[in-house]
């Protein structure tokens, strides 16, 4: 098991801002890397009531479920590496595997057993250190969406927040009010349902 704080800001972008941070950072086609990303939750969204996102990431051939919930600072990431099979169990029940991940999701929700399986958001990304953080680039889509989206994963919230600031600055972005993924994708799905 990997428990971890992650801390990041983000910010949509538009297409042309993303291909110019592409440039800007010098990104070629074959830095940009394929993952998707499996989202659970229950009927009544007793995740998303508590604030916290429940995802397995496939990456190739590997696959990683993770639950990210709030913590005194960014959030609490428990992250348990699955096989395919574990991976795919889950996805046709919506069951967990035992483990870390499955642990901290009851002792989060009374109703693990209704957890079901929600859909998928593909994400193609490019990862860039930059000043003691790591920026990263994002194409993602899901439900006939395509969204761009800048992200940087830091130690220290203030510096990151400051260099992250004077980034957008200098390159002239405009600052977004921006949910994160598992957000967009709720967000997208229930739209669909209502119309």
């Amino acid at each position: 098991m990997s428990q971890n704080i992650e801390i990041e800001f983000k910010n949509m972008l538009t297409e042309e801002e993303f291909n110019f941070l592409a440039n800007y950072f010098k990104l070629e086609p074959e830095h940009f890397k394929k993952q998707i990303n499996h989202y659970f939750d229950t009927p009544s969204f007793s995740l998303k009531e508590k604030g916290s996102a429940l995802r397995i990431r496939e990456k190739g051939n590997a696959f990683e479920m993770t639950l990210k919930q709030p913590a005194k600072q960014g959030l609490l990431e428990t992250n348990q590496n699955l096989s395919a099979d574990q991976a795919e169990q889950s996805l046709k029940t919506g069951k967990l595997p035992e483990g870390e991940v499955r642990d901290a999701v009851s002792n989060l929700i009374s109703d693990i057993e209704h957890l079901q399986y929600f859909g998928s958001l593909t994400t193609v990304r490019a990862e860039v250190e930059y000043k003691e953080g790591l920026l990263v680039l994002d194409h993602s889509y899901y439900l006939n969406t395509e969204d761009f989206e800048l992200e940087y994963e830091v130690t220290n919230e203030s510096e990151g927040f400051r260099n992250y600031s004077n980034l957008l600055t200098e390159l002239k972005i405009p600052v977004r009010q921006t949910d994160n993924k598992i957000k967009r994708f709720y967000a997208k799905k229930y739209n669909l349902l209502r119309e």
